[in-house]
């Protein structure tokens, strides 16, 4: 039996994702487009199926696609400039986290005030968020 050939819905198949994300990938030159033969399809080599899961597991560490593709510019490079966007996005991340914290909180003391509220009273949480913020 001849083993099947890879072409762009078996490829995307392959790698998790949808035809679309794969002509996307080639338009913003995360992925070169293989040569289409004067009969048939274009057939992807295992190396394509392998980067669009590299692209995919980074975006899940929070790395844009800009991100990524410098990334990819340094796949055999320097492992200190490579290092160094990693140690940013860790950065990014952590601060996230802080502003995700105080977001939390404040939330939190609103939903409180809310339950310490009396039926008879306007709610806490719709006053508070509809207070303009002073500058």
């Amino acid at each position: 039996m001849m083993p099947k050939k890879t072409t762009i819905s078996v490829a995307a198949r392959q790698a998790g994702v949808n035809i679309e994300t794969i002509r996307y990938y080639q338009r913003i030159g995360l992925i070169d487009e293989p040569p289409k033969p004067l009969t048939g399809y274009r057939i992807y080599p295992q190396s394509t199926i392998e980067r669009i899961r590299f692209i995919q597991r980074a975006q899940q560490l929070g790395f844009s696609l800009a991100e990524i593709k410098r990334l990819l510019e340094l796949e055999d490079g320097s492992c200190a400039q490579t290092r160094e966007l990693a140690e940013q996005k860790l950065d990014l991340i952590r601060e996230k986290i802080r502003d995700l914290q105080n977001m939390a909180s404040v939330l939190n003391k609103h939903i409180q005030a809310c339950c310490n509220n009396q039926d008879d009273q306007p709610c806490p949480l719709i006053a508070a968020l509809s207070k303009q913020q002073s500058k």
